[in-house]
């Protein structure tokens, strides 16, 4: 099941993001494809041209549950058939924090990493994270299309990681203390009060989205076109609209296991949610349903990236491959509580519907979620007569929103 991310995004690791002017990008949410004009111009370099013999072995920096070894439960160990079959002795770092995550990546003694949207966009523009060959990774081409040339893993047509699993943010509530059953983010948000104490709300400056996101259905004449792309009239929107929540938000989750709890004894009844967490509830027997709203959600996907400085890439890029093949990428896609990325692992899966309680291959439902990546100054909405608020001032937002 899906482990905790705790939600620490320093602003510190945006530094380099010091980017040039905005070209565009299409309002597409996340599922469709979009062209790479995040408006910057990343560092130059280039991808690895051909796949060399494996040094022996490769460092990770992954999430929790996205590189087991048999060392947390025996039966899940989809590393050590790795190592057997390439001779890739894996090391894996697990980080809490995309924040952490970036900053490890810096210190050149990893080779790759499994960065969600809110962390591989700072990667490409630091230089940390290099292009990456999809010819050299086979089961590339078995990839959701949805998942490719996206503006967290892409730039200007360039990929810069390979597509692992992803999820939507979901609504989440108590069927015996909310009715009738909402459809709308409305419940958290404008709704809000009439469950004054039980709302609950992710913890994360990245939350900031959400609330643009119904805004963005909600307001027209703001005119947001895109969640992570907020000029400062649209953030200050948003921030307010989150403060005023505050006074109805009971708790901030950032730990799943804190979240089934709390819908199981009735503290929460309405909030943000994960499709794993919904089923985990559910499993011990919370009266709890989901729904996609009508206005869309956010999700997050994580992508694979190899590092620019990379000592073991060759093992590195056979790793990027094994991870996405059909039947690991089904171990792993069940073990975390995700989507997976290879449209062939739904036929590997141990529970047969679970491709479809994670709607894996439902392009329609993906087009709907707008997936996270990182706000920065040049609008990625492609605006370039002003500047878009960047995720340093969402941190700092998100301190005074919590109070």
């Amino acid at each position: 099941m899906r482990l905790t991310r705790t939600t620490l995004m320093a602003a510190a690791a945006l530094s380099a993001l010091t980017l040039v002017a905005a070209c565009g990008s299409s309002d597409d949410g996340g599922g469709g494809k979009q062209p790479g004009g995040q408006g910057f111009t990343p560092p130059k370099l280039a991808a690895q041209k051909s796949l060399g013999k494996g040094e022996g072995k490769v460092n990770l920096i992954a999430w929790a549950g996205y590189a087991e070894d048999g060392s947390n439960d025996p039966k899940v160990d989809w590393v050590s058939p790795f190592e057997e079959k390439t001779g890739c002795q894996v090391s894996t770092k697990v980080a809490g924090t995309s924040d952490e995550m970036v900053n490890l990546m810096k210190t050149g003694q990893y080779d790759a990493v499994s960065a969600s949207g809110d962390a591989s966009l700072r990667l490409i523009a630091s230089g940390d994270a290099a292009p990456v060959n999809t010819e050299l990774v086979p089961h590339y081409k078995d990839i959701f299309p949805g998942l490719k040339g996206q503006s967290f893993n892409s730039v200007k047509g360039v990929p810069y990681g390979i597509p692992h699993g992803r999820g939507a943010n979901l609504l989440m509530y108590r069927t015996d203390k909310v009715s009738p059953a909402p459809d709308s983010w409305s419940a958290v948000f404008d709704d809000a009060a009439k469950h004054k104490g039980k709302v609950t709300a992710y913890d994360s400056p990245i939350y900031i989205a959400d609330a643009a996101l119904y805004l963005m259905k909600t307001e027209p004449a703001l005119g947001i076109k895109n969640p992570y792309a907020l000029d400062q009239k649209q953030f200050d929107a948003a921030v307010g609209l989150l403060k005023k929540q505050n006074g109805n938000v009971g708790e901030y989750w950032s730990d799943y296991l804190k979240e089934v709890s709390a819908f199981k004894s009735g503290d929460s009844v309405v909030g943000t949610s994960w499709q794993v967490i919904v089923n985990t509830a559910q499993g011990e027997k919370a009266p709890v349903k989901a729904v996609l709203p009508k206005e869309g959600a956010t999700g997050w996907s994580d992508t694979w990236m190899v590092s620019a400085g990379a000592k073991h890439p060759n093992c590195a890029y056979k790793w990027l491959d094994w991870i996405v093949s059909p039947k690991v990428n089904a171990q792993v896609a069940e073990y975390f509580g995700e989507a997976p990325s290879n449209e062939k692992a739904c036929a590997e899966t141990a529970d047969k519907k679970h491709c479809a309680v994670f709607h894996a291959d439902d392009a329609a439902y993906w087009k709907r979620v707008h997936f996270w990546t990182t706000p920065i100054p040049q609008c990625l909405d492609g605006r370039t007569d002003v500047k878009c608020v960047p995720y340093a001032k969402w941190v700092q937002a998100w301190t005074e929103i919590k109070g």
